[in-house]
């Protein structure tokens, strides 16, 4: 393949997708690239683009589609790393990837190297933490030889890979898949120095401790909404089973129709939540715990969503009737309660409950981009 011209559009092709989270393992993009691009793959891998060409390729994509925002977030998510590393010091924690290196793009996630001979010390350290995690077990094949590699993915304000090795390759120099040298790796120590020198405006144990305070939001959803999962609903009005699948469909359906308002998105999603906590006034204590966490507008047409099958009957009394169709919401709590009953349909495909918990975040990170440009 000797036509760079080609070269370079395979690598661009192949960045837009693993900037778009279609593909996540270079030689997928590659040669996904070079087929849409009309190129047979009947080349040495070395013909194609290398990994490193395709990554300033993604960071090109990500420089035009986030500007600053990029290298705020770059910012923030070394502080997140920074927290965790300190929280798990005793296993010698090593921030690798694109956090490290700067060359973060969208969905990207904090890649640490953990050290301990008894994966169950690391998760329940994590545990302790209050932080929940998803246990991987993966089969690599290369070269012929198979090995099992531990991930922990943690589930935070950014999601965490922590890639587990036994505690005697602590100074083991690892190679990278990108650049086939050493891997670049930071201690706690480092990586401190490296926030104060490329980050100076940062007061690093004061905005440690803000960070500490903090409450991830999206965190307190997945919380009262996983439980959702065991709530078995009655067959009668609710055919498609378990409210948490009832809750992903009217949230796919919010989506279809209402896609930029966060707000209503949030209440397609969480209007059941309290169905966990007390199936005899779900509302209210659905409301209750989310208190604190969501809009006025959000518990606004939460609040209403029942009060709206009574209206739609003609059951429900003449003051609360007028109360209701006064309301700023009126439209928006019809809709939702029209999308409620649409979503219990049996087999109706959804989306997973970490996917729409980040199609949420992102929307509210476009949306905060968008305010403080527009301020």
């Amino acid at each position: 393949m000797a036509d760079q011209r080609l070269r370079r559009q395979i690598a661009v092709l192949a960045a837009q997708l693993m900037y778009e989270r279609l593909e996540t393992e270079y030689f997928t993009a590659k040669r996904k690239a070079a087929r849409r691009l009309g190129v047979e793959y009947r080349h040495r891998p070395a013909d194609l683009p290398s990994n490193r060409e395709i990554r300033d390729q993604i960071q090109a994509t990500a420089r035009i589609h986030e500007g600053e925002k990029r290298l705020i977030k770059l910012q923030d998510m070394r502080m997140a790393a920074l927290r965790l590393m300190r929280s798990l010091a005793r296993f010698r924690p090593r921030l690798i990837g694109s956090v490290l290196t700067g060359h973060v793009r969208k969905g990207s996630d904090i890649d640490i190297h953990v050290f301990s001979d008894h994966p169950a010390h690391v998760t329940d350290a994590i545990d302790s933490l209050g932080l929940g995690y998803d246990l991987e077990h993966k089969r690599i094949v290369k070269y012929g030889e198979e090995r099992i590699f531990t991930h922990v993915h943690v589930k935070d304000r950014y999601p965490f890979e922590l890639t587990l090795y036994p505690e005697d390759k602590a100074h083991y120099v690892f190679k990278s898949s990108i650049t086939g040298k050493a891997i670049e790796r930071a201690s706690i120590a480092e990586l401190e120095e490296l926030i104060k020198r490329e980050h100076p405006a940062i007061d690093l144990e004061n905005d440690l401790e803000r960070i500490d305070d903090h409450i991830d939001r999206f965190e307190v959803y997945r919380m009262l909404l996983k439980p959702l999962e065991e709530v078995k609903q009655n067959a009668r009005f609710h055919p498609e089973g378990d409210a948490l699948y009832h809750s992903l469909q009217v949230f796919e359906r919010a989506r279809d129709r209402r896609a930029y308002d966060e707000e209503f998105l949030l209440a397609s999603l969480l209007h059941d939540v309290g169905k966990a906590i007390d199936p005899a006034d779900h509302v209210a204590a659905g409301l209750e715990a989310l208190e604190g966490s969501i809009t006025e507008r959000t518990a606004n047409l939460i609040a209403h969503h029942m009060e709206a099958i009574a209206y739609r009957a003609g059951t429900l009394g003449a003051r609360s009737r007028i109360r209701l169709s006064h309301n700023e919401d009126f439209e928006d709590i019809m809709l939702l309660r029209e999308l409620d009953d649409l979503g219990r349909v049996p087999g109706a495909e959804v989306p997973e409950l970490d996917e729409a918990l980040d199609f949420l975040r992102d929307l509210s990170e476009r949306n905060e981009g968008t305010t403080t440009t527009d301020a």
